[in-house]
């Protein structure tokens, strides 16, 4: 149920994108956040994400809905801030092998009302530059609104803020608990968090936005929320005169500019050439980000030598049915989850609105196809 009164102290678990906005947001309003993270900020996920900016998939009218507010935002957030060099709506553009499933990608878009075009091959360029016409099929889905956030960029402004305005932040925290009393309900209630080594903070309500490790967070309170994440690296290039502007994406890479001149980079094709080992640490095959590097190159305008510089493995935040979890947890009141594969296009969007219920106790219509609730939960005591 939702809280009758406006918590004080906030705790929040995970200084990721949806951590910090929603952090933000709470401070903003005029409660006390701590923020704990396991390691540092930005560690997660949030650290390996293409960050493409985008409704465009085949998503339903309630997905489409909140991921369109979640442009809005980011819209607003670059016109607060036209120089910002991490953030940019300059389109999207999409091909596949096989034309039918463009063309039926472009037919859903536009029932749904979202800006798509189809373009011959020869008129790529005078609307997207910096791709090379030769390696494109016939015809290709244009996007002209869909962009791009550098999410470590994101998180660092988002950091500054948390602090200027007075939050606590805590890193190197290790893995957190929760912690649990009696509610006024006779429910079992989140009361705070206790860190790795021990030390406890009491909290008026919790939120757990630790990116792929919340199911695991959850359950060692009591709560099992299905999990469908799977591995996924990011590879940034050395600086590169590109003259991409677009985020691309093809059957054999997805790629976008990146701050200083980079670009940043990803696939799914070698993901089972990137394995966890037991210690938690990743195993990459050395050629992969070179082979990926040379895909770039080739559809890129001039075929630039694209030298990789760094590479972020890691596991790909995913609910069990991929849909995003927002909400209070019906199982343990006074704490909140934000779990979504769709980190980037509903960082803002999603703090806001899960900040938005704690400070009112109101539900927000956005989230009501996005609750927790609609899992049958386990329940241990």
């Amino acid at each position: 149920m939702p809280n009758t009164l406006p918590p004080d102290t906030v705790a929040v678990l995970g200084g990721g994108v949806l951590g910090l906005s929603t952090a933000v947001q709470l401070l903003r309003g005029g409660a006390d956040v701590l923020l704990v993270t396991e390691a540092e900020v930005g560690s997660g996920a949030s650290g390996r994400s293409l960050s493409w900016l985008n409704a465009g998939g085949s998503y339903g009218e309630d997905y489409y809905r909140l991921r369109m507010a979640g442009i809005d935002r980011y819209r607003t957030l670059l016109a607060q801030n036209p120089g910002i060099d991490w953030l940019a709506f300059d389109g999207g553009l999409y091909w596949d092998d096989d034309p039918f499933v463009v063309v039926e990608r472009h037919n859903e878009q536009t029932r749904q009302g979202y800006e798509a075009r189809m373009l011959e091959r020869d008129d790529v360029p005078g609307m997207v530059p910096g791709v090379d016409p030769g390696v494109l099929p016939h015809r290709v889905l244009v996007n002209p609104g869909e962009g791009w956030v550098s999410l470590p960029h994101l998180v660092r402004y988002l950091a500054e803020e948390f602090t200027m305005r007075g939050g606590t932040m805590i890193e190197h925290t290790g893995m957190c608990t929760l912690t649990r009393g009696a509610g006024s309900d006779g429910g079992i209630r989140a009361r705070g968090i206790r860190t790795a080594g021990g030390e406890e903070y009491a909290a008026d309500a919790v939120v757990v936005a630790c990116g792929a490790g919340t199911p695991a967070v959850l359950a060692e309170a009591g709560v099992h929320l299905p999990d469908a994440s799977d591995p996924a690296m990011l590879v940034i290039s050395e600086p590169v005169d590109h003259g991409l502007r677009a985020v691309l994406n093809t059957p054999r890479i997805s790629l976008r500019p990146h701050p200083g001149g980079r670009l940043a980079m990803d696939s799914t094709w070698y993901l089972d050439r990137v394995q966890r080992r037991e210690d938690g640490s990743w195993s990459v095959d050395s050629e992969v980000p070179a082979e990926l590097a040379a895909e770039a190159s080739r559809v890129l305008a001039g075929h630039p030598e694209v030298v990789p510089q760094s590479r972020q493995p890691g596991l790909k935040p995913v609910p069990g049915d991929g849909e995003p979890v927002l909400g209070e947890l019906a199982a343990l009141s006074g704490c909140w989850t934000a779990f979504t594969h769709s980190g980037a296009t509903l960082g803002l969007i999603a703090g806001e609105l899960v900040a938005a219920e704690i400070r009112t106790g109101r539900r927000h219509p956005l989230l009501e196809p996005f609750r927790p609730e609609r899992f049958s939960f386990g329940w241990d005591s």
